[in-house]
């Protein structure tokens, strides 16, 4: 039995990588205690259509995964996580008081590019990151215990909204100017408390430096990730439509962040013990789990008609976010070559980036043209077809 796996696995997590959790913690706290109310603050306060609000989603998420492809890559090439995660980070925390300034659509579109810009510059020099400090023996295990810290964040952020919003009666401005602490304390706590693994200088000299032309090296068991990992954000857009379903069955507007923090204390709970699993060798089958939870989701969703059915809904879906993206981040860290762990990470995000772009489009199209039932039905045919792929993998492997 490998040494990291002789006591609890959460005993071998590196103290970077509880940092790092932490770090996403705060971030995330603030983020969603502003993102738990912007499709609201869109819709009711400055006018926007629900087809407006899955563009500016969709361009908002697939910006941070497309920029996560340069960020990966530049990672790999100058051999240097922190420096991009912290300017990451810092551009996130920058633009929180630009939320509760906006006086237009275009301003929180800005906003929103901004953040997610950062969000992009971060990812995956932070995913490679943990990669490069963890046995591999735990990693499964590390990226779940990242994954559940950053999901407390998720939930801690829903509720303060819920809390301001009573406090400051449904006063979104007020409310977002909250999401400014949490942000700037998560960048001090990076800068002061992670530290990048040394490397020898010998050792760098005499290993070339990445190209684009070096993808080529990833193997096929990593491109059939990327597949299938794109056809599950076909079927996952963005969780604003929950949101606004929630607004949509009669929830009153101070609740309606209940949504994203139901969603994200069932993400927080089930990511680390998927995380176990996956250490164990079990992989397709969480994931295959992960995709069942997502069509239920889509199902319930798809025939909500009170606030009950649509936390329900919700629930499953945070299942589905639990089984699926942390195993997704230890599946690409396994099958990836050490040096070439930031490009992985960043084509991977690329593409899913692209995937959530079309699928935020098109389920604000269908909302806007047949309603939020037929929105949610077509999420649950692009997860059978994820499905498909993965079972499609397994015999191939």
């Amino acid at each position: 039995m490998p040494k990291a796996l002789s006591r609890p696995a959460w005993k071998s997590i590196p103290a970077g990588v509880w940092t790092l959790g932490f770090v996403s913690l705060l971030m995330d706290t603030s983020s969603e205690l502003i993102h738990s109310l912007l499709p609201l603050f869109l819709v009711t306060t400055l006018g926007a259509s629900t087809l407006a609000v899955g563009i500016i989603e969709g361009l908002a998420e697939a910006t941070a995964l497309i920029t996560k492809f340069f960020s990966g890559y530049l990672s790999d090439y100058f051999r240097n996580r922190k420096v991009l995660t912290v300017l990451g980070y810092g551009l996130a925390a920058a633009t929180k008081p630009m939320f509760p300034l906006a006086s237009s659509v275009a301003w929180v579109v800005v906003a929103r590019f901004v953040d997610r810009v950062g969000k992009g510059i971060r990812g995956a020099p932070r995913d490679a990151l943990i990669a490069d400090i963890t046995p591999p023996a735990v990693r499964g295990v590390a990226y779940g215990l990242r994954q559940t810290l950053d999901t407390v964040g998720a939930v801690a952020g829903p509720l303060c909204a819920i809390a301001a919003m009573l406090w400051l009666a449904d006063n979104f401005r007020a409310v977002f100017w909250f999401a400014a602490i949490p942000a700037f304390a998560a960048v001090a706590l990076l800068i002061f408390g992670v530290k990048e693994p040394e490397r020898s200088d010998a050792a760098a000299k005499e290993q070339p430096r990445v190209t684009f032309n070096d993808a080529r090296r990833l193997p096929v068991a990593y491109w059939w990730i990327v597949v299938v990992a794109a056809l599950m954000t076909l079927a996952r857009f963005s969780e604003a439509f929950l949101v606004l379903r929630a607004q949509d069955v009669g929830t009153a507007l101070a609740w309606v962040p209940l949504v994203m923090a139901l969603m994200s204390v069932v993400y927080a709970v089930v990511a680390y013990p998927a995380g176990v699993f996956v250490d164990r060798g079990r992989q397709s089958r969480v994931l295959q789990l992960g995709l069942l939870a997502l069509m239920l989701a889509d199902i319930v969703l798809a025939n909500a008609h009170s606030t009950g059915v649509v936390l329900a809904g919700t629930a499953l879906w945070g299942a589905h976010m639990g089984l699926t993206q942390g195993v997704f981040s230890a599946l690409v860290a396994e099958t990836a070559p050490a040096d070439l762990r930031g490009t992985a990470f960043g084509i991977f995000n690329l593409i899913s980036g692209l995937a959530l772009l079309i699928a935020s489009v098109l389920a604000g199209w269908l909302w806007q043209a047949y309603g939020p039932g037929l929105t949610f039905y077509a999420g649950a045919v692009f997860t059978a077809l994820s499905w498909l792929a993965l079972l499609m993998g397994d015999r191939r492997s």
